[in-house]
């Protein structure tokens, strides 16, 4: 499918939910590991006893950044096999308009996300897709984040 059918057919699923990800288990290993990488080694997020005592949570959380960086895996955009838009040369992430951390994602929670279409549209020689990225924590009210991501899809 070309780009100018591809567009078309996005816009049509503008306001839709166009992507909704499998139950993804959130450990402490990785948010240990996310820690590491990024050097954020808060006790709130890698110490459980402590955190079972001073936190309001009464357990570890994830990084917020952990959230957002689960973008990617979250939306299907890693998986060689099953690419979201198969005619693309490349899907690159452009940026976030809007960005809210709303709620924690405690250790050993199950997150996926929603993927809503806010835009579509021809920029560059690309569609440049606004969308928004909503983490949603089982069995919790509030989503763990909630963004304005933006795409740009080269044919």
């Amino acid at each position: 499918m070309g780009m100018e059918k591809v567009l078309e057919d996005l816009q049509s699923k503008i306001g839709k939910v166009i992507h909704q990800s499998e139950w993804m288990h959130i450990s402490q290993e990785m948010i240990n590991a996310f820690a590491d990488a990024t050097q954020d080694h808060q006790w709130i997020h890698i110490d459980p006893e402590r955190a079972s005592k001073e936190s309001p949570f009464k357990a570890t959380i994830a990084h917020g950044y952990f959230t957002l960086a689960l973008y990617p895996k979250l939306r299907g955009l890693v998986d060689p096999e099953n690419p979201p838009y198969p005619n693309t040369k490349n899907i690159i992430n452009y940026g976030i308009n809007k960005l809210r951390f709303t709620g924690p994602v405690i250790a050993g929670s199950n997150i996926r996300s929603n993927c809503t279409l806010l835009s579509a549209e021809e920029v560059k020689g690309s569609i440049e897709l606004i969308e928004e990225y909503s983490v949603e924590v089982e069995n919790q009210d509030r989503p763990a984040c909630v963004a304005q991501n933006i795409m740009r899809l080269y044919f």
